[in-house]
């Protein structure tokens, strides 16, 4: 078997009988990694050998980049084919990668029922709940018996993404009702749906952010949410692999951009040159910003001259403050993106940060100052005691923006990632640099009268 431990490269197998047999007896998931590793010129050949129902069920589970590479390589037939079998929500997700003249010859090739669903998707805003959901779903009548109800999804909702809930609409399709499978199964057959079914229906509208979809599938324990448009039609449904996905990515996103990465959709194996356009503005514009930082330092220059040990100390204040500074922000960002924290919770974590701060900056304001000491010379020992007294300072200026700029941020309906490390960084180097050179400067006049 090309079981994950050892897996046979492509290149050493010469029966692709042999290939064949074994590629279609592993998970759809794991023939998909095995395809994705090999050579590029091999994977359309690795991918041929599947069965039909395995290829698809594999296709799904590719990257995006590797599926763009097997429709161009592929006939159009058998691609028509797996476009067409594929779930609604993941074949918008795939057409979003795609250029929009293989989208619109794909869209053409479908048939009628999975054009209007893939289109339905298609048509609202990307990370809202409308783009995430799946338009396969169960839906009944109130006036169904519970006999009647199973029937029905014997008979027609075979194939749907999920059966574990089934939502219950009036003739408008408006959303009234959700019944569980187990509800079907243990009430008596001669039951109506309206009177098992529950009217406490939990519910997104297609302009959710999909973050907060996921919060609140977490919140409640739920695998299937449903969606409504504004007239409280039901539309679709999100379920649980979309909300790990949803998870996932939005994670991805906010530790990329703290660190400045644009975008925050950088993969581990992307290409080089996506790579440098991802990382390279960021780079280039924290040039633009630690040019503002040398500037605040270049009319110090005497004073630096004059005191050479502040060239040992002042990279020691700026790394620590900045450090300080990126673990209240990561704190805070990650509170605000699992919904632990609110805006209106701003003021109790400031308190805490501001309490930890305290301790912290005594700490590491008299360890910079221990070290000042050591490395001064006599007549020098006095600036110990500014660097422990700008190193204190610092760190809780660095706690609180760490907790501030993002709570600020998201009360105004921003993404709190924004405010990223680099540029939090840079920011507290200017000021502590200012605020250090400057009381440098006052103390060596004062010396020199």
């Amino acid at each position: 078997m090309l079981v994950q431990e050892s897996r046979t490269p492509l290149s050493d197998v010469t029966d692709l009988n042999r290939l064949k047999s074994e590629l279609n007896q592993l998970p759809a998931i794991d023939a998909g990694d095995y395809i994705v590793e090999l050579p590029v010129e091999r994977r359309a050949i690795a991918f041929r050998v599947l069965k039909k129902e395995q290829a698809i069920a594999v296709f799904e589970y590719l990257p995006p980049e590797v599926q763009e590479e097997l429709i161009d390589s592929l006939h159009d037939t058998q691609v028509c084919q797996i476009v067409e079998a594929m779930r609604p929500d993941d074949r918008a997700e795939l057409f979003d990668e795609l250029p929009a003249g293989v989208v619109k010859r794909l869209l053409s090739k479908l048939s009628s029922v999975e054009r209007q669903a893939t289109a339905t998707i298609l048509g609202y805003e990307e990370d809202t709940a409308g783009r995430v959901m799946t338009t396969e779903y169960v839906r009944l009548r109130e006036g169904l018996t519970v006999e009647q109800a199973l029937s029905k999804i014997r008979a027609s909702d075979r194939d749907k993404e999920t059966i574990y809930y089934a939502y219950v609409t009036d003739d408008n399709r408006k959303l009234v009702r959700v019944v569980s499978l187990r509800q079907l199964l243990f009430s008596i057959p001669d039951a109506l749906i309206r009177d098992i079914a529950s009217d406490r229906v939990l519910k997104a509208r297609t302009e959710m952010p999909q973050e907060e979809v996921a919060q609140l599938m977490k919140r409640y324990d739920l695998i299937a949410l449903p969606v409504v448009d504004r007239e409280d039609r039901l539309v679709g449904i999100v379920t649980i692999d979309d909300v790990i996905d949803i998870i996932e990515e939005e994670a991805t996103e906010d530790i990329q951009k703290l660190a400045g990465v644009s975008g925050g959709d950088e993969a581990a194996l992307s290409p080089p040159h996506v790579t440098i356009t991802k990382r390279l503005p960021w780079l280039l514009g924290n040039i633009g910003l630690y040019i503002g930082a040398a500037s605040a330092i270049a009319p110090f220059q005497p004073a630096i001259a004059a005191v050479p040990v502040l060239a040992v100390i002042m990279p020691i204040l700026s790394n620590t403050s900045g450090n300080v500074a990126i673990q209240a922000l990561s704190v805070t960002v990650r509170g605000l993106g699992i919904g632990e924290v609110t805006p209106l919770d701003t003021f109790k974590i400031l308190r805490k940060e501001i309490l930890a701060g305290l301790g912290t900056s005594l700490a590491l304001g008299i360890a910079l100052g221990i070290l000042s000491l050591i490395w001064s010379p006599p007549d020098e020992r006095w600036v110990a005691l500014i660097a422990a007294i700008v190193m204190a300072v610092n760190v809780l200026v660095a706690a609180t923006l760490g907790t501030l700029l993002p709570m600020t941020l998201k009360r105004f309906h921003l993404d709190p990632a924004l405010i990223s490390g680099p540029l939090l960084t840079t920011t507290l180097d200017a000021i502590g640099f200012l605020t250090f050179l400057s009381l440098i400067s006052v103390g060596l006049k004062i010396g020199s009268k």
